[in-house]
C-alpha cells in the first residue's frame, strides 16, 4: 500500500463524476473532486467549488474525462497456483464442468497445485493478478480461500491474502471458503469434514481475525443445504459474516437460508425460485451475479428480470478463479452483464460500486462521497456507457487508492 499523505488535490474539468450516491448513478456533470489526504473532502459541480478549498491545493485537469469510484470486486478467488487451460479446451469441445470435476479436474485440480506451492510462490502469483485487476480499475477485492481444504492450509491461504494486501494497492477482504469441495482425505466421511470446518477452521479464522466472512459452495455436486446451515451457523456463532455460492447448477433452497441468517449475499443464482428471491429482498441479501463463469460454462443466465422485480440489489463480481472465470477485469464482467444478462448500464455500474460494497458489508466503499475514501478511477471516456460498450479495451487512465495515484497510463501512451 502507498504511504498516507495529507496533501490536497483537486480533480477538475471532468465530463462528469459517477458518484453512485442517491438515486441512480448520482451523476454530477462538470464535477470537481477535492481529495484531502486519504479521503474525499468535497464533491460537486465545479462551478460551486468553494474558493477556500483551492488554497495550496494541487490541481489536476482531467481534460473532460469520466471519474468513478474505485471498482469493488465482491466475489473473487485470487489465491491459487496452477493452470486449467486444458479444462477450458475440453469445455470448448463440449465437455461439461461437472463431468470434468468427477474425473479429478475442477476445484480439486487447483487444490493439488496450491497445496504444492510455497508461500512465496502464492504471494508472487497473487500479486501478479492484482496488477491486472488494478489496471482495470479495481481498488478493493474479496479474497476467498478454498484451494487447500485443510485447517492449516486454509489459514495459510488467508495469510497469503493478508500479505498480498499489504504489498500492493488493492485492499483484499478475506473470506474463508473452507467448504469449497470435499477433500480426498474425507471421501466417505462428509460429517467429519463438516466438523473440521465448523470446529477448527472457523474458530481459528475468527480468533486470529484472518477472515471477515465465511462462504460455502451450496449446490449440486458440492454441499447440501443442511451442511451449509451447520457451517454458516458456526460462522455466526464466531462473529463472522456469511454468504454462499448458490444456485449455479441447482436450487437447493439456499436463498431462503441466507435470508434467515441475515447473510451478505447469495452468489451465482442461475437457478433460484421466486420464493427465494422474495426472502432475499426482505432480508436485504445482495444477489452477486458472476457472468464470466456463466457465459464460459454456456449456462442459461440468472433470471435478472425476476431478481429486479423482487427488489433484490444486484452486484457483479469477476469470479476470478483458475477454472471457470480466469479474468481480473470488472469492465469485462460489466459488458457480459449488459449484453448476456440483460442488465442496464446503470445496474452494471451499481453492481461494481455501491451494491458490490454492500455485498462485502462495507458501505464506505463504492461511492464518491464527502468523508469517504478517495478510491477513484479516471477513465478515458466521457459517459458511463462507454466502459461496457468498448469492451476488450482498457479505458482506465489512472487509479487513486486512499488519495494516492497507484496506477496511471504511462506518459506518452
Amino acid at each position: 500500500m502507498p504511504a498516507p499523505n495529507d496533501a490536497t488535490t483537486i480533480l477538475r474539468n471532468t465530463s462528469m463524476a459517477l458518484t453512485a450516491v442517491g438515486e441512480g448513478l448520482g451523476l454530477i456533470k462538470g464535477a470537481a473532486i477535492v481529495i484531502k489526504g486519504p479521503s474525499i473532502a468535497w464533491v460537486g459541480a465545479e462551478k460551486d467549488l468553494p474558493s477556500s478549498l483551492a488554497d495550496d491545493a494541487a490541481i489536476r485537469d482531467l481534460e473532460g474525462r469520466l471519474v468513478s469510484p474505485g471498482l469493488v470486486d465482491c466475489h473473487a478467488h485470487p489465491v491459487f497456483a496452477g493452470r486449467r487451460a486444458d479444462e477450458f479446451a475440453r469445455r470448448a469441445r463440449g465437455d461439461h464442468y461437472l463431468d470434468i470435476a468427477r474425473e479429478g479436474g475442477g476445484i480439486m485440480a487447483t487444490v493439488r497445485a496450491t497445496r504444492e506451492a510455497s508461500q512465496s510462490e502464492l504471494i508472487e502469483l497473487s500479486c501478479a493478478r492484482m496488477r491486472f485487476a488494478l489496471q482495470s480499475g479495481t481498488t478493493t477485492m474479496e479474497a476467498k480461500s478454498g484451494y487447500d481444504l485443510t485447517s492449516d492450509g486454509e489459514l495459510r491461504l488467508l495469510g497469503v491474502a493478508a500479505a498480498v494486501s499489504a504489498k500492493q494497492a488493492i485492499a483484499l477482504r478475506p473470506t474463508l471458503l473452507g467448504a469449497h469441495a470435499l477433500p480426498p482425505e474425507f471421501v466417505g466421511d462428509r460429517p467429519g469434514f463438516i466438523k473440521t470446518v465448523t470446529d477448527e477452521m472457523i474458530p481459528r479464522a475468527a480468533s486470529t481475525r484472518a477472515a471477515e466472512a465465511v462462504d460455502v459452495y451450496c449446490d449440486e455436486g458440492a454441499f447440501t443445504l443442511q451442511e451449509t446451515r451447520l457451517i454458516l451457523e458456526a460462522a455466526k456463532r464466531n462473529g463472522l459474516k456469511t454468504k454462499a455460492h448458490i444456485g449455479q447448477f441447482a436450487d437447493l433452497g439456499a436463498a431462503q437460508l441466507l435470508a434467515e441468517l441475515g447473510s451478505l449475499s447469495g452468489d451465482h443464482l442461475e437457478v433460484v425460485s421466486s420464493e427465494g428471491l422474495k426472502a432475499m429482498a426482505q432480508a436485504g441479501v445482495v444477489a452477486t451475479l458472476l457472468p464470466g463463469a456463466c457465459v464460459q460454462l454456456r449456462m442459461t443466465p440468472p433470471p435478472v428480470e425476476a431478481i429486479r422485480h423482487a427488489g433484490v440489489a444486484m452486484a457483479i463480481g469477476s469470479d476470478l478463479n483458475p477454472g471457470t472465470s480466469h479474468s481480473e477485469s470488472l469492465p469485462l464482467a460489466m459488458w457480459l452483464a449488459t449484453t448476456h444478462y440483460g442488465m442496464s448500464v446503470e445496474e452494471a455500474w451499481l453492481g461494481v460500486t455501491r451494491n458490490a460494497a454492500r455485498a462485502l458489508g462495507d458501505a464506505s466503499l463504492g461511492t464518491i462521497a464527502e468523508g469517504g475514501p478517495a478510491d477513484l478511477v479516471v477513465w478515458d471516456a466521457e459517459l458511463p456507457a462507454e466502459v461496457p460498450y468498448h469492451f476488450g479495451v482498457n479505458l482506465v487512465n489512472s487509479v487513486y487508492k486512499g488519495g494516492n495515484v497507484v496506477w496511471a497510463v504511462p506518459t506518452g501512451h
